[in-house]
């Protein structure tokens, strides 16, 4: 990790960890030439698929100055998240939730920056905190602050401690001196993380194509692609199954670095870590937004939301009789939406309830005949390594 030579860079760390963060690190503001070529590399090979972020303008989001053109110094901040991964709730089918959006943990890391930007600012610098935000690549800025390094999954991975973290910065004209200590590959031969992606997203050591990433997937507008749809599981939101994989991610993970959320998660219909996948399905718009708003929801638009969850109710509601999934799954095969009655539609087949398709009102619907066409044409990708992943035990 790239270590400050000044009192003040002395006071941001003790300043920083005393806010609860894990790690932190500085580097200079330079452009980050080498990262805005590969996005601009992977953006002309589509793997960011229809994700924008930091694709859309690479220039911007690899140079600090475009933020604040005084720009000298970054600090860079890591806040570690609770890795803990409650049982699934007792009762109907519930949805998992990845570790990193069971609470806010980007508020809690924009608070901790926030001290460092206002310590800055009480000494005349100027000072601007970046999280979660398409303004800066925050994985490049980590890497060059010595905080870890990049992970085969694409991921940063903190040395002893894994990469369940968020990240963040504050760009400041303030020169801060350091002494550069570069974190060195930590991976070795280990290809756990892309022999493990339920869709093979993982297309070469830390490259990932979006399209066929579950997190992104969930996040896209459109129709989920009917051929990762077994794959999702009961993913809702998000997939964590790279870093559950990663031998670093697990030590660190059974040594319990990261104290439980004292908050408990959210209230989303369980814990934060699962909801209820037939309050979602039934819930309005005003109760989906109020609960589960502060995930990336396309538009804003809380169909997304119902398109995912009736995914993951296909994949999930066996244990259910036929009586219960009709319930839930009728007034969608009734609908006047044509992408949320695609999705119910697989849902039935894919629970062996073609019956539910047998209605009159329904077999003579064209939407839900293409959709049974493709559901044949497509009955789910390597099925055998696509199932509902739990987290692997030890080796």
């Amino acid at each position: 990790m790239n270590r400050p030579n000044s009192q003040l860079g002395i006071d941001i760390v003790e300043l920083g960890m005393g806010l609860g963060l894990s790690a932190v690190g500085f580097c200079d503001a330079e452009p980050l030439e080498e990262t805005r070529e590969v996005l601009e590399s992977r953006r002309d090979q589509g793997l960011n698929a229809e994700m924008a972020f930091t694709y859309r303008n690479p220039t911007r989001s690899t140079d600090p100055r475009a933020t604040l053109p005084s720009a000298q110094s970054i600090v860079v901040g890591a806040l570690r998240y609770d890795t803990e991964a409650p049982e699934a709730p007792v009762g109907g089918p519930h949805a998992r939730v990845a570790r990193y959006a069971t609470s806010d943990h980007y508020d809690d890391l924009r608070r901790a920056l926030g001290g460092i930007r206002d310590l800055l600012k009480s000494l005349g610098h100027k000072a601007v905190v970046l999280a979660d935000d398409n303004a800066l690549v925050d994985r490049a800025v980590a890497v060059k602050a010595g905080i870890g390094w990049y992970g085969k999954s694409a991921n940063v991975l903190l040395p002893g401690m894994g990469s369940w973290f968020v990240l963040g910065s504050v760009v400041t004209n303030a020169e801060l001196g350091f002494t550069a200590e570069l974190v060195d590959d930590g991976c070795g031969t280990c290809t756990q993380c892309i022999d493990h992606c339920p869709t093979g997203a993982i297309v070469a050591p830390g490259v990932v194509d979006a399209g066929r990433c579950l997190s992104w997937r969930l996040q896209a507008p459109g129709d989920f692609p009917i051929e990762f749809r077994r794959a999702l599981g009961n993913r809702i939101y998000g997939c964590d199954d790279c870093q559950e994989y990663c031998p670093p991610s697990r030590r660190a993970d059974r040594r319990g670095i990261g104290a439980p959320d004292p908050r408990g998660g959210d209230d989303l219909g369980g814990s934060g870590s699962w909801v209820d996948v037939a309050w979602m399905l039934d819930a309005s718009d005003e109760e989906l937004l109020t609960k589960l708003g502060r995930w990336y929801v396309p538009q804003r638009d809380p169909r997304y939301l119902r398109r995912n969850a009736l995914v993951v109710y296909g994949n999930t509601a066996h244990s259910q009789d036929a009586e219960a999934i009709e319930l839930v799954l009728g007034p969608y095969l009734d609908c006047d939406d044509e992408m949320l009655r695609r999705h119910a539609t697989w849902a039935a087949l894919n629970l062996g309830h073609n019956e539910m398709l047998l209605d009159n009102r329904r077999v003579d619907d064209a939407v839900v005949a293409d959709e049974m066409a493709l559901f044949r044409a497509h009955p789910g990708i390597n099925d055998d390594a696509n199932k509902m992943v739990e987290a692997p035990g030890d080796e």
